[in-house]
């Protein structure tokens, strides 16, 4: 599957959910010309569950979906055990997983070729954990997904593009604003949450006598 089909069928029934993408689906995002409600991993990187988690426990009306990648979460796997910890219900975690660090850019290859990161979300204690190749079987799975209560994780198996620097093209300079570009989107989606209404307090506990 390619990413920007992935992130074209998510942001197709996304509604008003606040996307958290890093790394490759930012670059997907960006494409597809996807605005707020959605906020930049980079330069945070490997954080985008634990950046989404936050926003989800302190935002609980709101639907977070967290476009992650498999290098980028391997970078803070315990992230994994804190959202099934925290137990978040409005909290849906994809992952793009194409087997590779820097997609696009070096590809270099992950260090396990048998790694299973679904089955390590089930292991944390996710609620519901799944997979898909396809674009097709991704977007017939899309609504129901989100509807239920999470934490969810689902894999997507990505194809990951040809690597543009070999011998001969090396790597260009990042520019200023793919580090500024997290600190700016924070700020707009601050700005697009003060219209929005937050959850009611919960009832506090009886009191024992």
């Amino acid at each position: 599957m390619d990413i920007d089909d992935a992130c074209r069928a998510l942001v197709a029934v996304r509604g008003d959910a606040i996307i958290v993408a890093t790394m490759g689906a930012m670059g997907a995002l960006d494409r597809l010309e996807v605005g707020q409600p959605r906020l930049s991993c980079v330069p945070l990187m490997g954080g985008a569950a634990s950046l989404g988690l936050g926003i989800a426990l302190q935002r609980p009306r709101e639907t977070i979906v967290v476009l992650d990648g498999d290098a980028s979460l391997l970078m803070e796997l315990g992230g994994l055990v804190t959202v099934a910890g925290a137990k978040p219900r409005n909290f849906h975690h994809f992952v793009m997983e194409n087997g590779v660090q820097f997609a696009g850019m070096s590809n270099l290859p992950l260090a396990s070729s048998t790694l299973d990161l679904c089955a390590m979300a089930a292991a944390a204690g996710y609620v519901s954990c799944s997979s898909h190749g396809d674009v097709e079987s991704l977007t017939a799975a899309l609504q129901g997904l989100l509807s239920r209560p999470g934490p969810s994780f689902t894999s997507l198996r990505i194809t990951p593009p040809p690597a543009s620097f070999k011998q001969g093209a090396p790597q260009r300079a990042l520019p200023d604003w793919h580090f500024r570009r997290m600190g700016e989107e924070a700020r707009a989606l601050q700005a697009w949450l003060r219209h929005r209404p937050l959850a009611a307090a919960a009832p506090s506990a009886p009191r024992r006598e």
